[in-house]
């Protein structure tokens, strides 16, 4: 029997994704694509450089992605470490059914998650290839990763 890889509970990486993940969508025009913009897909979560092994764990546990050292060039920041998955198929066959099934806690990282989930639908159907499906991914994309300003 193989040695199976260390893993983390789905409940931890819920958690780890609440506080430290991010989805993020990159749009770039690039004249030479059909619909004019090349449109990127990222699941990010960043954490201190001590705890990498964590992010190895998140790896394992999601069967994708890549863990990659971020240099940090902000002074009083420490280096870092990123798990990253940017593969479209990764994303729409992985990470997108995982957070259905296991839904994030924080209101703001489960709104930016809903609307994530259906640009990378529309990508997956190929309408980022179209003007239409840009206009669509555009304004799904303003829902995103909106700053809460907090009440005092």
């Amino acid at each position: 029997m193989g040695r199976t890889k260390p893993i983390v509970a789905n409940e931890c990486l819920v958690g780890l994704t609440d506080g430290e993940g991010c989805f993020h969508v990159n749009m770039a025009n690039f004249p030479t694509y059909k619909s004019g913009v090349r449109v990127q897909l990222h699941f990010h979560i960043k954490m201190q450089e001590k705890d990498r092994p964590l992010l190895e764990k998140v790896k394992n546990t999601l069967g994708c992605g890549e863990v990659y050292f971020q240099k940090e060039k902000r002074t009083n920041h420490c280096q870092c470490y990123r798990y990253t998955v940017s593969s479209n198929k990764e994303i729409v066959d992985k990470i997108v059914p995982f957070f259905q099934k296991y839904p994030l806690q924080s209101v703001s990282k489960l709104e930016s998650f809903k609307a994530f989930a259906k640009i990378s639908h529309l990508v997956h159907k190929g309408e980022h290839l179209t003007k239409k499906g840009i206009i669509k991914i555009r304004l799904l994309k303003s829902l995103m990763n909106k700053k809460t300003i907090g009440l005092a």
